[in-house]
């Protein structure tokens, strides 16, 4: 049997009201970074089954789903409910510069990682300068 004393948990009940409960989830953490031509976004979703995932772009706002369920059977007897359960959901605002048409995304090890290219419009590109007669310049792109 698991017996445990916890003088701070009054507190942390008190902050599950605030900030989200257990059965709404306030909290899917996220680390978004670019490198070279692509945006990353991984979010942590441990313990989550990949056929609860549900991610989806309208506009420009990215929106990922998902579910975490009690694992119990029938004969099951709970003892401890600590780790948040039921749906979790976040969404981003994305930039005019990605292009959503290409998003991949990827599950592995408890990570669901979104992979998003930058459009083509969006990255640096040189300007052709080309001198006519009379000083005049003539600007193509």
């Amino acid at each position: 049997m698991l017996m445990r004393t916890d003088p701070f948990r009054e507190i942390d009940r008190l902050a599950e009201q605030f900030f989200g409960t257990t059965a709404r989830p306030a909290v899917m953490h996220l680390d978004a970074y670019r490198d070279g031509d692509y945006f990353y976004a991984a979010f942590d979703l441990p313990g989550v089954d990949p056929d609860s995932i549900d991610c989806t772009v309208e506009r420009n706002v990215l929106t990922v789903r998902a579910e975490r369920r009690l694992a119990a059977g029938d004969n099951v007897e709970l003892v401890a409910a600590e780790r948040p359960m039921g749906t979790f959901t976040r969404q981003l605002f994305l930039g005019d510069t990605l292009d959503t048409d290409k998003l991949e995304a990827g599950y592995e090890n408890g990570v669901l990682t979104l992979r998003i290219p930058i459009s083509e419009r969006a990255k640096p590109r040189r300007i052709a300068v080309t001198a006519t007669g009379n000083g005049r310049r003539e600007i193509s792109a």
